[in-house]
């Protein structure tokens, strides 16, 4: 029996058999693992389970406006990401960038949040808590009026 499953938001997948099993944050030996022990609670004599991982998905954040290159990124490797950061990988700001006047577009709960941000003030000032950068989130850097 060989089948090929989605990972759901919220980590978990159905399986013949067996139904929703949860794999979210867990190895593909760990997964192998579960869905085993659940195959041998009565479905299965001795099963023989392996998991391969296809394709990794990637969580994604967008950067328009006044930066170099705008458009989307996958998150980095690590846990955070400060607003700061994600401005640098899009390339920094363009000549015409406004830093001072930075927009967050975040969905909380299904409904758009809009976050008013001084990224020039973040950069100067040491004291100022970093903002974190969420999957999902638009960033945008407005045009410098001269």
């Amino acid at each position: 029996m060989q089948t090929q499953v989605r990972v759901a938001k919220d980590g978990t997948i159905t399986f013949p058999l067996i139904g929703v099993v949860r794999v979210g944050g867990k190895t593909p030996q760990e997964a192998a693992r579960t869905i085993r022990d659940m195959l041998a609670k009565g479905y299965l004599l001795n099963p023989q389970v392996t998991v391969n991982v296809l394709e990794y998905f990637k969580y994604r954040f967008t950067v328009l406006g006044q930066v170099q290159k705008p458009g989307s990124y996958d998150f980095p490797d690590r846990d955070r990401l400060t607003l700061l950061e994600a401005i640098g990988l899009a390339g920094g700001y363009t000549r015409g960038a406004d830093p001072s006047k930075v927009l967050i577009k975040r969905l909380v709960n299904g409904k758009e949040m809009v976050y008013r941000l001084n990224a020039k003030n973040m950069a100067s000032q040491q004291s100022t808590s970093a903002f974190e950068v969420l999957p999902g989130d638009v960033i945008t850097v407005a045009e410098s009026i001269f």
